[in-house]
């Protein structure tokens, strides 16, 4: 069981409205994926506080449904 990028894509977005997003499936297994984003919510904190941004916008979904998320996070501007 896995989980589709939209979604992914879906609970980002939900969670930063201005992000640009981009998903890759990294394997075709819907478990394995890599995303890009950009929020301007990310300006000023550290790459770690990012990723644990866009983990907590993902609803204890990391972990479980999802097994693998590759991130690479960035301030938007």
């Amino acid at each position: 069981m896995g989980m589709k990028a939209a979604d992914i894509e879906k609970f980002i977005k939900d969670a930063f409205p201005d992000a640009e997003v981009e998903i890759r499936d990294l394997a075709g297994d819907e478990n394995h994926y890599a995303a890009t984003v950009k929020s301007a919510a990310f300006q000023g904190k550290s790459r770690v506080a990012q990723h644990q941004m866009v983990y907590a916008a993902l609803k204890g979904n990391m972990g479980g449904v999802l097994h693998a998320l590759q991130l690479n996070t960035s301030p938007k501007g």
